[in-house]
Order: structure tokens, then sequence, then C-alpha cells
């Protein structure tokens, strides 16, 4: 299944580490910043002794996010309000509960590191309908139980969709606190309609439940919290957009426009919703979104995140992969993410190989017109850390005149273990 039915005769470009430069401020006092929010009088006025709050966090791996979650909890607590988490991740987990609250606890976020209930559970409550023939579900313990409800969202662009707000505090309500029915019955319209349906969506969960405020992050090009904003239910339509927009431009990217060959050593949902963001690879797939700025001719996606748990999204966007990758999915996970989200091509298994040194020359030897040891090749960790990536020689040209990015040591040829492992640090 995994051989190689004919010589391997590509000849692997020789490669050179590069730093790119990307703003890098971030949040030092996490803690700090979380007091300075709650401390605004818009918000201080909607927290009363008493009060029940449920705190929606979700499954991405955002950085420092057990902090945050918990500089939170401690605020509410000592403004007498009683909060409780709710994993808010649609279908993620295989829409499992169990599978959900796992999720948070990889993230460090469980009853004993936060002090307060981790209540997860799959029963949902409809709204109503948004339009006729679209209900809105929200999770059944938020809707019945809470006083008050408090979304804990990253701000960034979405891999599937474009719109004035994208992946955020809207997306979190809709998709999110709508569990698995709920974000079936979302995504069963289709990417193309989600820049209407989400703040539309959204707004209409703002009418009928205790939202009052939301808890944005705008992330750095490393990862690391550069906003931490408390936002009044009130501002979401204006305020997200303007976070968006200041996300977008902190984005890490990969800083070539064309290249043959990009090597991504890990995917996962933790990295992104997509398994890889679509916003680094270029590569989409979706008649409603062009393409990013980078081209790449073949992707080779070499394994999984430990933090995936088996979650294979977007694997699909791949050319070659490895042995070691596939023997890794959880199935289950994966399609039920992708049945949900309709977007079964993201779950397609590529051309599987032995091993990292196979996945990666298969890719270069089916380039077409491409001199031996020539190819324009990319090697990255993930879509999320991309400042240390190595570049073939023949992009090294590019780098010269490029302040953003730096050569950081002498080719070398690409270095394998005797298993095909690639070694590169």
């Amino acid at each position: 299944m995994f051989e190689w039915y004919g010589e391997i005769k590509a000849k692997l470009p020789r490669v050179a580490p590069v730093r790119q430069k990307f703003p890098k401020d971030s949040i030092a006092d996490v803690a700090a910043v979380v007091a300075k929010e709650m401390a605004k009088p818009e918000i201080e006025k909607e927290l009363k002794l008493g009060l029940r709050a449920a705190i929606l966090v979700g499954s991405r791996g955002i950085g420092r996010l057990d902090e945050i979650v918990r500089a939170l909890v401690n605020e509410l607590k000592q403004r007498g309000v009683e909060p409780f988490i709710i994993p808010a991740m649609g279908s993620h987990g295989g829409g499992i509960a169990e599978k959900q609250a796992e999720l948070l606890a990889g993230y460090n976020i469980t009853a004993e590191s936060m002090g307060v209930p981790v209540r997860a559970s799959m029963e949902v409550v409809s709204l109503g309908e948004v339009e006729p023939g679209l209900p809105v579900y929200v999770d059944k313990i938020t809707a019945t139980e809470a006083d008050i409800i408090i979304p804990v969202a990253r701000v960034k662009p979405h891999t599937s969709f474009r719109g004035k707000v994208e992946s955020g505090l809207y997306k979190m309500l809709v998709i999110g606190m709508g569990k698995h029915k709920g974000a079936q019955t979302i995504h069963e319209q289709g990417f193309e309609r989600f820049h209407e349906l989400i703040p539309k969506a959204g707004e209409f969960i703002l009418e009928r439940t205790p939202v009052r405020f939301g808890l944005a992050i705008v992330e750095n090009s490393e990862d690391m919290p550069a906003v931490i904003e408390l936002v009044p239910a009130a501002e979401f339509a204006s305020r997200e957009p303007e976070l968006l927009e200041l996300s977008r431009s902190l984005m890490a990217r990969i800083n070539f426009t064309n290249i043959d060959v990009l090597v991504i050593r890990e995917i996962g949902k933790n990295i992104s919703g997509g398994g890889m963001d679509p916003n680094i690879t270029g590569r989409f797939n979706l008649p409603h979104i062009k393409d990013g700025p980078l081209m790449a001719k073949k992707i080779v996606v070499l394994d999984l995140t430990e933090e995936t748990h088996g979650n294979a999204t977007g694997i699909g966007l791949a050319d070659t992969t490895t042995r070691r990758l596939v023997e890794k999915i959880d199935f289950h996970a994966t399609y039920t993410n992708l049945i949900t989200s309709t977007k079964l091509d993201r779950a397609r298994v590529p051309v599987v190989m032995e091993d990292d040194y196979k996945a990666i020359a298969l890719a270069v030897q089916t380039l077409n017109r491409v001199p031996d040891g020539q190819a324009r090749l990319v090697i990255i960790k993930n879509t999320l850390e991309l400042e240390n990536i190595y570049v073939s020689e023949a992009l090294l040209p590019e780098i010269e005149n490029n302040p953003q990015m730096e050569v950081l040591g002498p080719v070398q040829e690409i270095p394998f273990g005797p298993a095909g492992e690639l070694l590169l640090p």
C-alpha cells in the first residue's frame, strides 16, 4: 500500500535555515490586562452578586489560554459571580461531550486548574429561526442555567470564508455554542453564506440570550496574545471587524509568492480549524475564495500534532503524506468534523508514502519542468510557527533584498535518519 513502485529519481535541493521577521509585541502580564478590562464601567455594571456565568471556551490552541481563562474566572469570583466553563466547539471531539472536555484538559483547562466546574454536554435548545427554515441552536446548560454568557474567542481570518467578521466572538456563539447540531445546521448552508449568516445568527443569539460581553484575543506572529479585550455585546458588530483587520496585519506568513514544494511537518486542530491554515499555505480549494498570496505546486504533510487527538482535518489539501500520519488518524473525529462542515474533500487521504524522505521525494519528482536539485522548496514546522524555516538554494536570491528575512547558516543536504525520518531541527 505504501510502497513506491518505481525508482526514486528525484534529486532533492539543498536547504538553508532562514529567519522571517514579524511583529512580536505581546502581553507580559495577562492577569493584569484582564483585571483592567474587567474594571471598565460598561463591564462592571453587568456583574452582580450571585450571577451564574457561563464562560465559553473553544478547541483552538490559543497562546496562554489557560492563564486568560483563569484570570477571567478569578475576576468574576472577586465580584461575587459564580462562573462555570462550557466547551464551545461545535462538533469537535467527535461530537462527544467527554472528548470535548478532554480537549480543554489538553490546554490545562480543568475543574481543578480553574477552580470552577467544566460542564460538557451536547444537548441543545432552539432559539427559533433566524430565517425561514434555519433554526439556531445553543447549548442547553448555557441557555437554561446561565445568568450571563461570556464567549472567549480568538479573532482571526477564517480558513474557509471571507467577511467583515470571520473567526471570533460571533462564530463562537453561532458555531461553538451551537454544539454539533447547531454547527451542522449552519454549515449545511455552505461556507459561501457564512459572511452573512455568522453575524446575522450572532445578532439573533445576542437578542435572545444573556450575552453581555465577550473576551476577544488577537495574537501576534508567535501565537501569543497581543490584545486581550472585553467587548460589550452591543459593540460586537463594530469592534470585531476592527480586531479582525488587526489580526490579519499581525499574522505570520511565508514571504514568497511562488514555490514548488511546501513541506509541513505537522498539522492539527490546535494549529488551525483547517488543520493547516490556507491563509498561510495559499491553498483553499474553495470556489468562493481566491487562493492566497503563496502558490505552492505541491504540499507535503508529515505528521499530526499530539493535541489534535487524531483529527486530521485538512489532510485532503496535501498531495503526499506519510504512513506515520495515516496510522494516527482518528477517522471518527475527523469525519464528524468534516461531515458537519460539509467539506468532505478536507478528509481525503493523499498519496501515502512509507516515510518522510519518500513523501518529499515524490512531491519533487512529480514536478514538471524543474531541473534536478533546483526545486523551490520551503520546510516549516506548522502554519503557526513561521519564524524559523528552511528554504532551498533556488529561493535564496529572493532573500538578499528582503529586510523581513535573514539567512542563518550555510546550505546543506536535507538530512534523513535510517528510517527516512526528517532530521532538520
